[in-house]
């Protein structure tokens, strides 16, 4: 048998995601996957693989244990985190010992947290992916006695940490135009831009509503916009004026209209701004957007060099034993004479 990651408790939206699933549009299927899939590439970084699944956390995390020494990365938006008690830093990679309980609490900053295994895990892939898709019945929610399979990890590189890019108190999101912009008018999309939003409690997987300060927003036409595809981004406009971002649960087609999308590269920003939180839209044009993005896209393949070893205190560490302190000098177990 191989090893595992027990769960021993988990709050109430706790899954396994990974990049999600592409080539599913047709048969009704939006790519799921990670909320924040910029957390995963950050939890990759630091643990110097390619990204995997990872255990997804939203609002509160949950206590696990390995059955065998593992090394984790903590990334997305910060949780209390705590390994046997003694306190562990957020965006950063640790050693879990075999039996010890790793302890993740509510979120302190942003909105989802994110807990990766060393080499990820070993679970069946449904549909190309192992991401839990919970608006299509795959997958399913983690819950206390829940073990994951462990895949055999080859790294050693623990005790770093990486510097996220800043994305979890809202801010400006950059969106574009999309096919149905027009009926809204140019006068209503630039009152869109000239909004203050904040972030609503309605949200989840599928789609985060927003509230407007001041009165809402209507296309030409209401809600007799014929359906049509939709995708993650699309900002609705529902029958009582307030946008709603959707997200990547979305469905495939809708009828409400489609005042504008966010760039892909903003919608982190999104998955991640707390309840309450202000949100602001810049409208860009589409080749300024197409650039915009690819440069996120370029910045996000070099996350490594945003990687640097953490400065702790010898004596607040419990496995400072693990660690090479000096070059030549390691803690006995690597073999040789």
């Amino acid at each position: 048998m191989s090893d595992v990651l027990r769960v021993l408790d988990a709050g109430p939206a706790v899954t396994l995601q990974d990049l999600g699933r592409t080539g599913y549009i047709a048969q009704g299927l939006t790519r799921g996957g990670a909320l924040d899939r910029l957390a995963l590439l950050e939890g990759a970084a630091l643990l110097e693989r390619p990204p995997t699944a990872a255990i997804e956390m939203i609002g509160y995390g949950g206590a696990f244990e390995a059955s065998m020494d593992c090394r984790i990365a903590l990334t997305g938006g910060r949780m209390q985190a705590s390994l046997d008690g003694a306190p562990l830093a957020w965006n950063a990679s640790h050693l879990l010992p075999a039996g010890a309980k790793l302890s993740i609490g509510g979120t302190q900053s942003g909105a989802v947290g994110y807990l990766h295994l060393g080499a990820g895990f070993e679970a069946p892939l449904l549909l190309g992916a192992m991401s839990a898709h919970l608006a299509a019945g795959l997958g399913t929610i983690l819950t206390p006695g829940t073990e994951l399979a462990l895949a055999a990890d080859t790294g050693t590189r623990v005790g770093w940490q990486i510097t996220p890019e800043p994305r979890f108190s809202g801010g400006a999101v950059r969106i574009l135009r999309s096919h149905q912009s027009h009926i809204f008018g140019e006068e209503m999309l630039a009152r869109f831009t000239q909004t203050r939003f904040t972030r609503d409690a309605r949200a989840n997987r599928q789609g985060i509503r927003l509230n407007p300060e001041g009165p809402g927003f209507a296309a030409q036409g209401g809600l007799t916009v014929v359906s049509e595809i939709i995708t993650s981004g699309d900002i609705q406009i529902t029958g009582d004026g307030a946008p709603y971002v959707l997200m990547c649960e979305s469905q495939t087609t809708g009828g409400y209209p489609r005042l504008a999308t966010v760039l892909p590269a903003d919608l982190p920003r999104i998955a991640q701004a707390p309840l309450g939180a202000d949100i602001r839209f810049e409208l860009l044009d589409h080749m300024e957007a197409a650039r915009q993005e690819a440069a996120s896209h370029a910045r996000w393949r070099k996350l490594a060099q945003n990687c640097a070893p953490m400065v702790r205190n010898p004596a607040d560490m419990s496995d400072l034993l693990s660690y090479q302190l000096i070059s030549g000098v390691t803690d006995g177990h690597e073999g040789g004479i």
